[in-house]
């Protein structure tokens, strides 16, 4: 029985370092397509609904999407612990049947959330005042649509810890290739309920694909009739870390989702929400991406942390910066020279996007290349810990700047910048965890204390022999 983690082998006698690029570049490209469709994915979505659905039928997706992310998202970071729990053994090139058995019991219930939040959106809208059964249903495929990804990039998770990430990224390229076809096509005349359906029965078939690969590596197993059991068991397993995962998972759950059930009470139904979507949809839409990198860095990461190698793990870390830094600049530029054609072109005649929003979005994008990336690597190297206690502050921190902008009677755009600020504290607080956490760490031998003089002389560079 594997023990409660805080970090990735940590106590485990230094490896050699291995000797492999620090980025695979077939992965590199595969991944980078993946990413970039999922951006874009979010905008065809954006450009397809303002022009199929009514302002106020559009709001109402909008709202529904925030709850199924809210659930995507709210997945206590157990996906992040079965990683952890997979990886040690992969890398010492062992297997753990309980680990496998824990992730498939955690995969199953993902799935299981699902269903169940399908089945309660559809009951409350075919339920409500005006309502019809044809509503309730489109409602509740879109939403079983949107929150089955948090089993799928739970399923991505397994496959990094396994060094099968190229198989589930061919899967990705597939998934996202059809629903963006499949969406524009609703602009000819494909009903948005034919969308819905073929979009989940493209679910079952990729889901179906990714879990046998995983079963045959030996990643996942599945108990159908005793996943409860395992599931449990992986709690009282792992108690200490799911505790702290779970408290930076809620925080990362507020903070990503309670802008869209605030504006729509501050400032109503139509324009407001629009609003803030497009702007989250261009924010959360490049965090996709900077998760996408930080995807290509995790193998060399944890295989430098636990071999105790400093500067291959810094270096690693910085190339992912890098990478993240490239789209967020072309991004910041687009929106600073061109923002005001993009939104129009998005939301058609739907809402008015002000220019003083662009900047806002600018901070966001530039915060949130150091937020992802600090932030993965804490979870994959276990410092979950850290994760709960930033989460916590940035929770407190966002409140705050709620209540201030409320009492000052800020509008819109005041209101975004006021979470601006408080983003970009915690993205500063989170780099800093970073480098004191699995940095810090891997720089300390084996037997001695974390110190600040330890990390300075692990990376400092070699002196050449004369």
């Amino acid at each position: 029985m594997h023990a409660p983690l805080e970090s990735l082998s940590e106590d485990a006698a230094p490896k050699k370092a291995p000797r492999e690029q620090l980025i695979s570049i077939p992965y590199l490209l595969l991944r980078g397509t993946t990413a970039a469709g999922a951006f874009a994915m979010g905008f065809v979505q954006t450009f397809v609904f303002a022009r199929i659905l009514d302002p106020e039928r559009f709001s109402i997706f909008i709202v529904t999407a925030a709850v199924g992310y809210s659930l995507w998202i709210t997945d206590l970071g157990l996906a992040k612990i079965a990683f952890v729990n997979l990886r040690t053994p992969h890398l010492s090139g062992t297997k753990d049947d309980r680990a496998a058995r824990e992730a498939g019991a955690v995969i199953q219930f993902y799935i299981l959330l699902s269903v169940v939040a399908s089945l309660v959106c559809f009951g409350f809208e075919a339920l409500r005042h005006g309502g019809s059964v044809h509503e309730a249903l489109d409602l509740a495929l879109f939403l079983l649509f949107i929150v089955l990804n948090l089993a799928w990039f739970s399923l991505r998770t397994v496959s990094i810890a396994v060094d099968l990430f190229v198989y589930f990224e061919r899967l990705e390229f597939v998934r996202r290739a059809v629903n963006i076809a499949t969406l524009l096509a609703m602009l000819f005349g494909l009903p948005l309920t034919v969308f819905l359906i073929g979009s989940n029965l493209l679910w079952a078939v990729l889901f179906t694909a990714a879990i046998s690969k995983l079963v045959t590596r030996g990643a996942l197993v599945l108990h159908l009739h005793g996943f409860v059991r395992e599931l449990i068991a992986f709690f009282r397993t792992n108690w200490h870390s799911v505790s702290r995962s779970a408290t930076g998972a809620l925080s990362g759950l507020f903070v990503a989702t309670f802008p869209y059930y605030v504006v729509p009470i501050a400032f109503g139904l139509g324009a407001a929400p629009i609003i803030l979507d497009t702007v989250f949809k261009i924010f959360r839409g490049a965090c996709v991406i900077f998760a996408a990198v930080c995807d290509l860095a995790t193998p060399g990461q944890t295989r430098a942390y636990n071999a105790h190698d400093a500067k291959r793990l810094v270096l690693t870390t910085l190339v992912a910066i890098g990478l993240c830094a490239i789209p967020a600049l072309c991004a910041s530029g687009l929106l600073i020279f061109g923002g005001k054609e993009l939104y129009r072109f998005l939301l058609h005649t739907a809402a008015t996007v002000p220019p003083q929003v662009t900047p806002i979005v600018v901070v966001l994008l530039l915060a949130s290349v150091f937020q992802i990336v600090s932030e993965a690597l804490l979870q994959y190297t276990g410092y979950f810990r850290s994760l709960a206690l930033n989460g916590v502050i940035l929770v407190a921190m966002m409140i705050v700047a709620t209540i201030v902008a409320f009492a000052a009677k800020f509008a819109l755009v005041g209101f975004l910048a006021a979470y601006a600020v408080a983003y970009t504290l915690g993205a500063t607080f989170l780099t800093t965890a970073a480098i004191l956490g699995p940095i810090r760490a891997a720089a300390t031998p084996l037997g001695e204390k974390p110190s600040w003089s330890g990390l300075v002389k692990a990376l400092r560079p070699a002196r050449q022999p004369a």
